[in-house]
């Protein structure tokens, strides 16, 4: 196992990295709408939380030698259901068919007050 990490991405917030190489697959910590350089929460609505969380998932996948076109499986963990279908328009401008297995579901809350968080796992391709 091999860790993953990249400045291009915020820094994980516990004993965890944000991501892993192993047996050819990334596996990607969630991430979320946080900026790499000031650590700061970004955006004002949620698809501004999205576009970043994206960003920051493509950061992570990149430095594995991976990409937003290698993801086979995602999970979305939302804190407002009824934002779903702004976090799908946003999630899909990154990600191109056959998109990839995915998983939705609704929390209660996440580790920073946040609307959204995405973990992938994707294909190694470098």
């Amino acid at each position: 196992m091999e860790e993953v990490s990249t400045d291009e991405a915020p820094p994980s917030i516990g004993p965890f990295s944000q991501g892993v190489i192993d047996d050819g697959q990334v596996f990607v910590s969630g991430q979320g709408p946080i900026d790499p350089d000031s650590g700061e929460i970004v955006g004002d609505d949620i698809r501004e939380e999205t576009h970043q969380t994206m960003q920051n998932v493509g950061a992570v996948l990149e430095a594995a030698g991976s990409s937003l076109d290698d993801v086979v499986k995602a999970q979305v963990f939302v804190r407002d259901m009824d934002n779903y279908d702004e976090i799908n328009d946003v999630y899909a401008e990154y990600l191109s068919e056959p998109y990839p297995a995915r998983s939705a579901m609704q929390v209660e809350r996440l580790p920073v007050e946040i609307g959204v968080e995405i973990e992938v796992i994707g294909r190694v391709t470098e």
